[in-house]
Order: structure tokens, then C-alpha cells, then sequence
């Protein structure tokens, strides 16, 4: 008769993807950790959770890749069980288990009892706002919001995630209240449109709202936007923008073209005109607000001159930070029915085109803010320099201060003023004036 191993499981859960997969991640092992499971965050253990993406194709190559990664090491021992969730396994769970059938079991994403059960723990409900956090300590990420009823032609995300949920206001502060309590003074609003918070739940837009009671949180001391959608966006978040310093000027507002023809095509419920007075309306009502876009070149049937339009827009709007990615061709969305007809070389070189422009927009920029002062939070040291921010920065996709370790010691999570001394295309480096 076989015993039973008296070996401990050590959960390592690995995530993949986006900021909405990190917060997931995060709630899985707050639930596993209330359940007395030993877990950790891309460490050894030995049954392993991977929380994968499926967006476009090179996130969905990383998730596979990373699977077969870890079926290695199962069939050679240093594994005993392989759990795969998250939205590649949502959105292609029986080619998944046709194709990769060693992994033990596949979840989608609103699986996560589920989930919990394979992993000998059980789903509590009482547990708002209880993550175990993997970002630095000083900042955490708050989905307001799952899913997404947008019919944006090129996105797969309603595929994955479903239909928008807003989170009630009253879980949202409980969660903030628990998050700034172990230490956390910045969250990172996030959902896959911020705009549309409260439709569902409140029968109207209802984003100012929600801020209005999370700088009432004691602790917190920077609450940023990111995914906001530029048709029906209200206009009364930028007075509480204003009127609170607590929320940063900043906004992360993907906006993917201006070609009038390629927004309908996309199904933006824009147009050109539209949007860049949404923009000059940004800029009048909070002048020091950092706008943060993303673009997506090479959209099926986009020409040379839709491109030329693009790229010259992006001259005149003088974005304060932004991304571009090449279209991915994705079954089952709108756009798929569509002739992916512009080369890859072609994208990439469109995408390089525009940041080139971007980076020299940057530049200037910051040379304007050679001799200002900023307040920054230290995110990390790295190197001889500490790595900070400003207001107008979010981790991992905007600029940052690097302020010399070698004269001055400063710590991860606390905020300083400093004056920026030079100022290179993304980077400011700075002295700190006081702490």
C-alpha cells in the first residue's frame, strides 16, 4: 500500500501578461494563503500555478512557451503538478488540452473557485480586498471593473473576460483601506475601460465618484487612472482631478488611430474631430496633466496616407507618453473578417517611425523641466542610482528619475522632492531637495 507523501506543497504562481493578470495572481494567493497554503511569486515550488495571456500573438507564444517550460520539468521531477488559468486558457482551453494534455488542469478566467478547489483550498468570500501584493510595497494595483462591452473590432478581451462588472464603491475603499494599511500610499486604478465604471451598478458613469471616496483612505497618497476610453468619457473625473491632490494629473487613454476611416473600421464610436477635442479639453481643464496613449499601426487596409495622418497628428498633439504596437490579426474578433494585408515589416517600420517622433517629443519635454522641481517616490535602487517617479509617470511604461545612490540615501516607498539637473529622450536624473 502506497503512503502518502508527508511533503508539503510550496505553490509558485507565475503571471503572465497585463496589470489586471498581476491583481488576479495577487487575490489567488491571498485566498491560498488564508487557506494556510504555503505560496510565493515566481519562486521554486513545487506544484506550479501559470496565469497566462492570451491578447495577441506574442503574449499567447510566452504563455505556451512558459507551459511546455514547466511540462519540462514535470516529466523530469522538479515539478509535481502544472495548473494553467488566465485568459490564453479562457479563450483556447480544448486546443490547449488537445495539444498540451500533461498539464494537470486548465481554468478559464472566472474559474478561480475552481481553481482553489484542484489546489486543495476553498473559495472565501469574506476575503475583500485580502491579496498578497508582488509589486513593490509602495504601489498597488485596484481593478474597479472586470470585463469589457466595447465592440472594439481588433480586441479578443470581451472573448476572455466578458461583460463589464463594475466592483461596488464600498469594496473598492474596504480594499484601498487594507491595501494602505500594509504600507501602500499609490493605487493604480485599472480596468479595461474606467470610463464605463458604475453603468451597471449605478445606471450612470460614476468614476468621480469612486475617487471622491478613495482619497478619503488615510495613507494613501497618489491614485492614478489608467484605461480610460475616449467616447463618452465624464468629464466630471477631471474636476475632482482638480480639486483632489491626492489623484495625479495623468491618464492613460488609449486612443489606437485618428484616421477616420480605420477608428470606424476599428469601432471606436469616434471620429478624428472628436477626438482631438476631447484632448484640448483634457489639457483646458487640467493643464499639467500628463496624457499617456497607445497607437496600433498596420490595421488591415491602413495606407500610406491613413499612416501619414497618424504620424503627423502625433507631431501636432505632442503626447507626453506613448505606445505603439503592430496589429495582431485575432480569430474571432470583428477585424478578423478583415484582409491582414499590410506587410510585418511594414507595421514594424510604422511603428518605429512614430517612436522616433515620440522619442524626440520626449526629449524636449524634458529639457523643460531641467531646474523644476518634482515630487517623486523611490520605486527601487538599481545600479548607483535611485529609481523614482513623478506623478506623471506610472511603473514599468513611463519615465523615470534616477537620483545618484552614491551621495545621497533614500528608501523604497518614501517620496522626495527633487530638482531635475538633466534631462536625457525618457529619463530625468535629479538631486534630492528635501525628503
Amino acid at each position: 500500500m502506497r503512503t502518502k507523501s508527508l511533503k508539503k506543497n510550496k505553490i509558485n504562481v507565475i503571471t503572465l501578461g497585463c496589470s489586471k493578470n498581476v491583481y488576479d495572481s495577487e487575490v489567488l494567493m491571498g485566498q491560498l494563503k488564508a487557506n494556510g497554503k504555503e505560496v510565493v511569486h515566481e519562486e521554486e515550488g513545487n506544484v506550479v500555478v501559470i496565469n497566462t495571456c492570451g491578447f495577441i500573438n506574442n503574449a499567447k507564444e510566452e504563455s505556451v512557451n512558459t507551459i511546455l517550460e514547466y511540462m519540462k520539468k514535470k516529466e523530469e521531477g522538479d515539478v509535481d503538478k502544472v495548473f494553467v488559468t488566465g485568459c490564453l486558457s479562457e479563450r483556447y482551453k480544448p486546443d490547449l488540452q488537445k495539444e498540451i494534455p500533461n498539464v494537470d488542469q486548465y481554468f478559464g478566467t472566472t474559474e478561480l473557485p475552481g481553481l482553489l478547489k484542484a489546489l486543495g483550498a476553498d473559495y472565501k468570500h469574506e476575503l475583500i480586498g485580502e491579496r498578497l501584493t508582488t509589486t513593490p510595497k509602495n504601489y498597488a494595483y485596484l481593478k474597479i471593473a472586470e470585463g469589457c462591452d466595447r465592440p472594439c473590432s481588433f480586441c479578443a478581451i470581451p472573448l476572455m473576460r466578458g461583460k463589464h462588472k463594475s466592483t461596488p464603491i464600498e469594496d473598492l475603499v474596504t480594499e484601498a483601506e487594507k491595501l494602505a494599511a500594509n504600507g501602500v500610499k499609490e493605487l493604480i486604478l485599472i480596468a479595461q475601460d474606467l470610463t464605463y465604471y458604475g453603468l451597471d451598478l449605478y445606471k450612470k458613469r460614476n468614476l468621480a465618484e469612486l475617487l471622491e471616496n478613495l482619497v478619503k483612505v488615510e495613507g494613501i497618497e497618489w491614485i492614478r487612472l489608467h484605461y480610460a476610453f475616449p467616447s463618452g468619457f465624464p468629464m466630471d473625473v477631471l474636476d475632482v482631478m482638480n480639486r483632489e491632490p491626492k489623484i495625479c494629473n495623468y491618464l492613460d487613454i488609449p486612443l489606437q488611430h485618428i484616421n477616420d476611416d480605420i477608428l470606424k473600421s476599428m469601432r471606436r464610436g469616434t471620429t478624428h474631430k472628436k477626438t482631438t477635442k476631447l484632448l484640448k479639453e483634457f489639457r483646458n481643464a487640467v493643464p499639467e496633466m500628463a496624457i499617456r496613449t497607445t497607437l496600433i499601426v498596420g490595421y488591415p487596409g491602413e495606407t500610406q496616407e491613413q499612416f501619414e495622418e497618424l504620424r503627423e497628428w502625433v507631431r501636432e498633439m505632442r503626447f507626453e507618453r506613448l505606445g505603439c504596437f503592430t496589429y495582431s490579426h485575432e480569430e474571432n474578433t470583428h477585424a478578423f473578417n478583415l484582409e491582414d494585408d499590410v506587410p510585418q515589416e511594414i507595421k514594424q517600420e510604422r511603428a518605429n517611425e512614430i517612436m522616433e517622433i515620440q522619442s524626440q517629443i520626449s526629449w524636449e519635454l524634458n529639457q523643460e523641466k531641467i531646474g523644476q522641481e518634482f515630487k517623486v517616490v523611490i520605486d527601487r535602487k538599481e545600479g548607483e542610482y535611485f529609481v523614482g517617479r513623478t506623478e506623471f509617470d506610472s511603473p514599468d511604461v513611463d519615465n523615470e528619475v534616477l537620483i545618484n545612490a552614491t551621495t545621497t540615501y533614500l528608501k523604497t516607498g518614501e517620496y522626495a522632492t527633487v530638482k531635475v539637473i538633466e534631462a536625457a529622450d525618457f529619463d530625468l536624473y535629479a538631486e534630492v531637495v528635501t525628503k
